[in-house]
């Protein structure tokens, strides 16, 4: 055997105790007449001691010779350390070295593999297998898996059923392009790679599974950013006979159940807002409800009077900022300018310092008296010390704008603290929402989803007021999972599809496989999706979703470690009955 202990467990009770370790050489200190040796595995690090007078020659010369990351076996005897580590579980021991077997010699890594790198982002993912051993990520992956084994636990004593489905399937449209892969034996035609397993899952439901669940990889080929990758997992979810209040129970309990285990924190039921109360009030249908800055509109005490800026906005909306009342002009105008960046795009910004004695001082006093600046500070719950920040124009935009300028106040302020969880459910989101560009509806969620029954009769009149059956949870500010009570009958299928501006062929060629088996007798069903990277992330204290990755793509969707995507080869391009039409 390699070892009959890993390089964690050992400590004072197994001294005397004959060992053998393996692993690789995390640093050495050669004192000439003594060599010390720190041998590291993913379950720690023990110190190995090389001496001179105790050691046999062969062995001690070998010592010697070990360079870092070189991976080694070693056979000896648990001592105790003189000088004592309390920093780590082995901190009292260390192995009186008799036998050394170099297993394969290591290059100089071109980082530290240490907790705290030299190494720059691009460089670890190239050596990827090399930050691997680093315990930041390594923990982070133990992390994962963790997770991943928590929900299974409780899914499974729900009687939820894992079942796999397929990675080739059909090209669909479900909001992203699909990555697609060409089929040799069927020249011209293309399998795409799921965005989601959406219409397997309620196939499951139709086939009787009743309460199935896979966390599963899915495909989307969009635009990146630090929390989104080309390829990601889901937990992805679904039940029959269910409304969606018993769908939000179950999952509630889930993130619970997982708040509970892992971090050892107890949630209250979590509080649920409409879509429209989300957007009114914090800018966004993911809000951060770990601190406040709830958005006051300003309309009623803003406009009418001679400030042409805001009379002639659709919409006037400002936030209190706790404390920032002794902002100085300079970190003002350094606001100011953030928000007129390109990535936010606000043409300026008012604002009005809530002064300690209950008076007012803005941007805007010759417009505004105090009586006006004290509705503000009534309407957005200032409070003196605090300040007043407004912006306004087209109620959409703004609220946008407003809602990045929150976010970035509460990170300043250290309001986003990553060890508080305030989750949230948002629901009765539109079914619908209109593209400018292509002049149609398209599916909010998706195509699937069902509409509020009692919203039905406005299809034909008003598209756009019709709610969804879709809910979405939200935790610190992050969507972590969706879903929704789904369409069962092929009549009310095919209302959505007509609404979404398919002919009936097209739905019929799309999903003519889905509205056939709604004639078999389709239940009532729906379900959720948590993204289990972001999910774990969270978690984890972290804002990105990179170091829960295993192997993970750039912000270009490159596999840097393996340089992926490639070219192929002229013959395999042949096979396939592929021709390029490369263009400069």
């Amino acid at each position: 055997m390699y070892r009959s202990h890993n390089c964690g467990e050992l400590n004072a009770s197994h001294i005397n105790t004959e060992v053998t370790l393996a692993g690789w050489v995390q640093k050495s200190r050669d004192k000439g007449f003594m060599n010390w040796v720190d041998l590291r595995d993913r379950y720690g690090i023990t110190q190995l001691i090389f001496d001179e007078s105790r050691s046999i020659k062969e062995v001690f010369e070998a010592a010697k010779t070990l360079g870092r990351e070189y991976v080694i076996q070693v056979k000896g005897t648990v001592i105790e350390r003189e000088a004592k580590n309390k920093n780590i579980p082995t901190g009292e021991i260390e192995i009186l070295v008799t036998e050394l077997n170099i297993l394969n010699a290591a290059l100089t890594p071109p980082f530290t593999i240490e907790d705290e790198t030299d190494g720059g982002e691009d460089i670890r993912m190239k050596y990827r297998y090399l930050d691997i051993r680093r315990n930041p990520v390594k923990n982070s992956l133990l992390f994962r898996h963790k997770v991943a084994m928590e929900v299974r636990k409780y899914l499974s004593d729900l009687d939820f059923c894992e079942v796999e489905t397929p990675y080739l399937i059909k090209s669909t449209p479900e909001g992203a392009r699909d990555f697609v892969v060409p089929s040799r034996m069927n020249e011209g035609q293309f399998y795409a790679l799921p965005q989601s397993p959406q219409t397997f899952k309620q196939l499951l439901m139709v086939g009787g599974m009743d309460k199935y669940f896979q966390i599963v990889k899915c495909f989307r080929d969009e635009d990146l950013r630090a929390d989104r990758q080309p390829e990601f997992t889901q937990i992805d979810c679904e039940m029959a006979f269910v409304e969606q209040e018993d769908i939000l129970n179950v999952f509630e309990g889930l993130t619970r159940h997982l708040l509970k285990e892992i971090k050892g924190i107890d949630v209250d039921k979590f509080p649920r807002i409409t879509y429209d109360y989300a957007m009114k009030t914090y800018g966004n249908d993911k809000p951060d409800i770990r601190f406040g800055m709830e958005f006051g509109e300003l309309n009623e005490f803003a406009q009418h009077k001679d400030f042409p800026v805001f009379n002639a906005a659709e919409l006037v909306v400002g936030i209190a900022v706790p404390g920032a009342g002794n902002y100085t002009r300079k970190e003002i105008d350094a606001l100011i300018d953030w928000v007129k960046r390109p990535q936010v795009g606000a043409s300026g910004m008012v604002y009005a310092k809530c002064n300690d004695d209950g008076t007012f001082k803005s941007s805007v006093d010759k417009f505004y008296d105090q009586e006006d600046l004290t509705n503000w500070a009534k309407t957005t719950g200032a409070k003196p010390g605090d300040m007043i920040f407004v912006l306004s124009g087209p109620a959409d935009k703004t609220r946008g704008q407003l809602s990045a300028l929150r976010m970035e106040l509460a990170t300043r302020l250290g309001l986003r603290n990553p060890a508080e969880f305030a989750p949230l459910w948002v629901v009765d989101f539109p079914l619908l929402e209109f593209d400018e560009e292509s002049g149609r509806y398209h599916a909010m969620h998706h195509p699937f989803t069902s509409p509020k029954p009692e919203d039905m009769h406005l299809l034909e009149t008003n598209p756009g007021k019709v709610r969804a059956n879709a809910y979405d949870m939200v935790l610190n500010g992050n969507e972590i999972g969706g879903g929704s009570i789904r369409i069962h009958d092929k009549a009310t299928q095919q209302l959505m599809f007509k609404y979404l501006g398919f002919t009936e062929e097209e739905a019929k060629a799309q999903f003519g496989f889905l509205m056939d088996a709604f004639q078999f007798g389709a239940p009532p069903h729906g379900g959720l999706a948590f993204g289990l990277d972001r999910l774990v992330a969270i978690l984890g204290g972290q804002e990105t979703i990179r170091d829960f990755i295993a192997f993970p793509k750039n912000n270009s969707g490159r596999d840097v470690m393996i340089d992926a995507p490639s070219i192929i080869d002229e013959s395999q391009l042949k096979e396939l009955h592929i021709k390029l039409n490369l263009t400069n």
